[in-house]
């Protein structure tokens, strides 16, 4: 009988596979109607956002349409939190899976990312869809610079889940912290402000803020005359994942024994 040698790389390749027919079938039918409810949750809270700027009668935001605006920077900003949480409860939610040696710690972060990647697009089609059908012009000036930002965000998603998802599982109270952290981030990240209308110094301390130029950069896809920061960049923005994506694959590779182990 001959015996097949698998390399390194085939392992990783169908473990990975395996991983991810599991996440997506877990997301998508962990529930009734549980796919329903993945894209209903983001559509939702940009409706209920909307109804509140269309209560105070604001229509153009920095030269954009308002439901535009608001709807590009919802999303744009759901790009990095719901990675950043998947990504960070990903070792804890497949523990069990770790008794199979292919199975690394590192793994799960990095499929769960990649299965929230294409869920979030999928919530940006029907968004786009929906803005259509009720007359907005949904088709980016910039389409590259669209992609651009909203892959950076998805980065900086990774890069934040890699290092969280083992900060909790060394300190556990790290999961309240982390959770306090995105309060501040949606507030300071120019969701619900326009970045361009507030005055110097505090517009240059928000620009410090890497989302900010991933949300303003989306936008800007969308209206090259939109008023927004000056220098902004998404150079800065991948200069941030790089670092964060760094730093979590090598405390994931550090304590990838301790962390399974737990």
């Amino acid at each position: 009988m001959s015996v097949v040698v698998r390399s390194a790389l085939s392992i990783t390749c169908s473990t990975w596979k395996a991983l991810l027919l599991r996440e997506t079938v877990n997301r998508l039918a962990a529930g009734r109607a549980a796919w329903a409810w993945l894209l209903i949750e983001p559509l939702v809270h940009v409706a209920f956002m909307l109804t509140m700027f269309m209560a105070v009668r604001v229509t153009n935001i920095g030269g954009i349409d308002a439901t535009l605006w608001l709807a590009i920077g919802l999303i744009a900003f759901f790009q990095f939190r719901r990675t950043a949480n998947q990504c960070t409860n990903a070792i804890s939610a497949n523990r069990a899976l770790f008794t199979y040696r292919q199975v690394k710690p590192v793994d799960t972060v990095l499929v769960r990312a990649a299965c929230e990647g294409f869920l979030m697009l999928l919530v940006l089609i029907v968004a786009m869809c929906v803005l259509a059908l009720l007359g907005h012009d949904v088709i980016p000036v910039d389409p590259l610079a669209l992609l651009g930002a909203l892959a950076g965000l998805w980065l900086v998603g990774l890069g934040f889940g890699l290092v969280s998802s083992v900060a909790v599982e060394l300190i556990p109270e790290m999961q309240r912290v982390i959770g306090f952290i995105m309060l501040p981030a949606y507030l300071m990240s120019g969701v619900m402000v326009q970045i361009g209308a507030i005055p110097e110094p505090y517009r240059g301390y928000l620009a410090m803020n890497p989302l900010v130029h991933g949300l303003e950069t989306a936008r800007q896809a969308f209206a090259p005359y939109y008023h927004t920061l000056n220098d902004l960049s998404l150079g800065y923005l991948y200069g941030w994942a790089l670092v964060l994506i760094f730093l979590g694959l090598a405390l994931q590779v550090r304590f990838a024994t301790r962390v399974a182990s737990q």
